[in-house]
């Protein structure tokens, strides 16, 4: 999985106007829920964080903050929820989710398919029906995509399914194993 660092302050400035005064000066607001734990008021460098945020942008990543005034230093969260302007798309405000790097979490992993499938070659179709696949694992070990290479798929009605991807041993795959995820007809 995917790992970015990001610099950031604890924010003692609170409400609409103080927010709009940090966005001014190039600064970011955010928060990071934890479970149990008072959520933690943040503020990034504005361009830094949006960098960062392009980089990850679509992908499962684990992002640690290192965060100046705070008595933990560092968090390892994911990002939960970006809030941009539409017009001029520059970011209001970002949710980061905190979570432990031992403990199972859900993630949807991109399917990415490889190849040619004899059966297009020899004029069937290409049916894909699933993008995704949710896998849960610790988060570093949960792959950033999972590869299927198509290219033996044959004309009439063959199909790779849920089963027959390669899941490394210590994820979980949360889908039915019959899901068929692409089939050539």
């Amino acid at each position: 999985m995917l790992q970015v660092d990001i610099p950031a302050a604890v924010r003692t400035v609170f409400g609409k106007g103080e927010s709009r005064r940090l966005r001014m000066d190039k600064k970011t607001p955010a928060v990071v829920y934890s479970n149990g734990e008072d959520p933690v008021a943040l503020q990034f460098d504005e361009g830094t964080l949006y960098k960062n945020l392009l980089d990850i942008h679509g992908r499962n990543a684990v992002v640690t903050l290192d965060i100046e005034g705070d008595d933990k230093g560092k968090r390892h969260v994911l990002v939960q929820e970006i809030q941009k302007d539409p017009v001029v798309e520059q970011v209001l405000h970002v949710d980061f989710l905190e979570i432990e790097l031992d403990k199972p979490v859900d993630f949807a992993v991109t399917l990415r398919l490889t190849g040619v499938a004899k059966g297009v070659e020899m004029g069937g179709e290409l049916r894909v029906s699933r993008n995704t696949i949710t896998l849960r694992g610790c988060p570093l070990d949960v792959p950033d995509e999972i590869v299927a290479d198509i290219t033996d798929l044959e004309h009439g009605g063959a199909v790779i399914s849920c089963a027959d991807l390669e899941i490394p041993a210590n994820i979980e795959m949360l889908d039915d194993p019959a899901t068929v995820c692409a089939s050539i007809i």
